[in-house]
């Protein structure tokens, strides 16, 4: 089974010290839209079946419907790549998100604050998404591997053994609990 994982492309981010300094903010933004081609055109090249975005895609306080529009044009051509996206902190879906409001291609799957199952011929994919700028409670405990014979990924955003409160408002998972849930592999961008 091959895939891609990535997060935290932060599109549209104001990168406040940056744009103070002439148009050093702008540039950073451009090159966001240049890396993210070169992982479409990746999957493209490579026929990659699956391609996982666990957690802050964009900024929901500064994303243009214009920047939406170009992931995904994007996202059109890898029509044969099932695309999962995990909302995290800075993407939360919303009722006002793109998420929520946006026609997303149809190989998109979005998840929400319910922790769904995807059955798919290779694997079955578990995802949670934050449907606010805080979450401390995802639910991930509960999971069940209904089926250990098949690969299980889960696709989610949050933080690893959170150190102190404020971290802990971010999913806070624990290392040993995931561990014995019995993933094969969880896309997570955490913090730690």
């Amino acid at each position: 089974m091959k895939f891609v994982h990535i997060a935290d492309m932060h599109f549209d981010s104001p990168f406040v010290n940056l744009s103070e300094k002439d148009i050093l903010g702008d540039l950073r933004r451009l090159e966001q839209r240049k890396a993210f081609k070169k992982v479409i055109e990746y999957i493209k090249e490579n026929n990659i079946k699956y391609f996982f975005i666990s957690g802050d895609l964009y900024e929901h306080k500064y994303v243009r419907q214009s920047t939406i529009e170009y992931i995904n044009q994007l996202f059109q051509e890898i029509p044969e790549t099932q695309i999962f996206i995990s909302p995290g902190n800075h993407d939360p879906y919303l009722k006002n998100s793109y998420y929520n409001q946006f026609a997303w291609n149809s190989n998109v799957k979005i998840f929400s604050s319910q922790i769904e199952k995807i059955e798919t011929p290779e694997a079955d994919i578990y995802g949670y998404g934050f449907d606010d700028f805080y979450c401390t409670d995802s639910g991930i405990e509960q999971i069940e591997i209904e089926n250990k014979n098949k690969v299980n990924i889960l696709v989610i955003h949050g933080t690893i053994d959170g150190a102190n409160l404020e971290e802990k408002q971010y999913n806070s998972m624990s290392k040993k609990m995931l561990e014995e849930k019995g993933f094969d592999y969880i896309a997570i961008r955490t913090y730690t």
